[in-house]
């Protein structure tokens, strides 16, 4: 397998090419997804035998006041790096109780956006809620964003210093492969 380029918390745009899918460590490639109109957080988590690391993550940040523009935007951007990074499974946050309906409708319409990039290259979607990605990580499900975003980047062996949407992307990620490891123990036990 060629080397990883090294993860690039900041970057708002894909990176270079990984190709992860099928190799013979028998590990899992995740990309976790903080759906979003204005702003989606994505993360990319490798996991071989128990150990957890940061391929790359990101957010897409679609321009302009046209809401079908936007989701456009938003859909060719998580198609690219669900092509690039060729991830065997996805976990996406669920829509969380918004202030308002039109809000509510805004955040599910960019969630089924996530959801038809990774359909549309065959990728398994598992869908989280917040507070059961918060508790996973941080041990309550009322933690904010900060405190989830400082316990991903010590999960990852990580410095952090990404947005905090990049942060819940990454939480779902490792949300979805703590479960997935406890689902693991439970069969065998």
């Amino acid at each position: 397998m060629p080397p990883r380029k090294p993860a690039s918390p900041q970057a708002e745009t894909p990176s270079s090419p990984v190709s992860v899918t099928g190799d013979a460590t028998g590990g899992v490639t995740v990309i976790g997804i903080d759906p979003g109109s204005q702003c989606t957080g994505w993360g990319v988590v490798r996991e071989v035998s128990g150990v957890l690391t940061l391929v790359d993550c990101g957010a897409i940040r679609p321009k302009g006041d046209d809401f079908a523009a936007r989701l456009g935007h938003l859909f060719r951007e998580l198609h690219a790096l669900v092509g690039r990074y060729a991830p065997d499974e996805a976990a996406i946050e669920n829509v969380h109780a918004a202030r308002n309906v039109a809000t509510a409708l805004k955040l599910g319409q960019a969630r089924g956006v996530a959801v038809a990039a990774c359909a549309a290259h065959g990728v398994v979607v598992a869908d989280y809620q917040p507070t059961e990605i918060k508790k996973a990580l941080v041990g309550t499900g009322g933690a904010d964003k900060e405190q989830v975003s400082f316990m991903v980047a010590r999960v990852l062996g990580a410095k952090g210093g990404w947005g905090l949407d990049t942060g819940d992307a990454l939480a779902a990620a490792v949300c979805h492969l703590n479960a997935r490891r406890l689902s693991r123990l439970a069969r065998l036990g």
